[in-house]
């Protein structure tokens, strides 16, 4: 029986769980490849502790929390600081809002019960629900992960807050080897699918084919030849930011869904 994914060549530009991923993909009966565009990620603590420190110490009305991962790296550098209690009782005093299934299970495991949440995993679902809310003359927190979300940012101080942003971990580049083999692959039509499972991927990405201009060029290619595949919204936004019109993306954020779904996809395609 032909299966979904059969021959066809899916990159996954992820960095973990590519081995899970790869199982999916050769059980749909596809070929997949590494491609790795994440880059890596480091912790940027030396920047971080002075802030963190200072905020603790003076106190804020909001805390707003962006990922899972970066949340927890905060209150790990807090607990490195010894200040992990002060913290805590801050955010218990504090208004906080929150994105992401990820990010909710963390503050979740600590006890905080977000005041505002989004409703659909992005930064424009959570600016929706954090609207008329006053923020003038307050404090607010912003814990950002890798790229500083700058419509958050805007919309907090144009209506007059004071911005305090924390950006606990930082990506760097993924490899330029990585990036030159899969645009040649692509080039050369071996590849029918690229799985994208973060915003970060598709933005490294684009912003390596903008520097050496072959970002319209792909833009073409996702459209017509080969599927963009997102793992949730906020990664299919990121797509459509950078004029990918064809993108194919579960209902349900998990990496086994987003392979199922390109199954499906193929298989009704033909």
């Amino acid at each position: 029986m032909k299966k979904g994914l059969s021959g066809k060549k899916v990159v996954l530009a992820a960095s973990r769980k590519t081995e899970e991923m790869s199982v999916l993909v050769e059980k749909q009966g596809g070929v997949p490849l590494v491609r790795s565009l994440q880059g890596t990620v480091f912790q940027a603590d030396d920047e971080v502790k002075p802030i963190l420190k200072e905020t603790i110490q003076q106190g804020f009305d909001w805390a707003i929390f962006t990922t899972g991962i970066g949340t927890q790296a905060l209150i790990d550098i807090a607990e490195e600081l010894s200040l992990k209690e002060d913290f805590m009782i801050q955010l218990n005093k504090a208004n906080v809002a929150t994105r992401g299934y990820k990010t909710f299970a963390v503050l979740s495991k600590l006890g905080l019960k977000p005041d505002v949440k989004d409703e659909d995993g992005t930064v424009a679902g959570l600016i929706e629900q954090l609207n008329g809310i006053p923020f003038a003359g307050k404090r607010v927190l912003v814990q950002l992960h890798g790229e500083n979300v700058p419509s958050l940012i805007e919309f907090l101080q144009k209506d007059g807050a004071t911005v305090i942003e924390m950006l606990p971990y930082q990506h760097v580049q993924p490899e330029k080897e990585t990036l030159d083999r899969l645009v040649t692959e692509l080039k050369k039509g071996e590849i029918d699918a690229i799985c994208f499972t973060s915003a970060i991927q598709v933005r490294s990405f684009f912003h390596y084919l903008h520097e050496n201009q072959y970002a319209n060029w792909l833009e073409e290619t996702l459209n017509e030849k080969v599927i963009a595949v997102a793992v949730g919204k906020v990664t299919a936004e990121a797509l459509e930011e950078e004029g990918v019109t064809r993108i194919v993306y579960p209902e349900l954020e998990r990496m086994g869904a987003m392979i199922l779904e390109l199954s499906r996809y193929v298989e009704k395609k033909g």
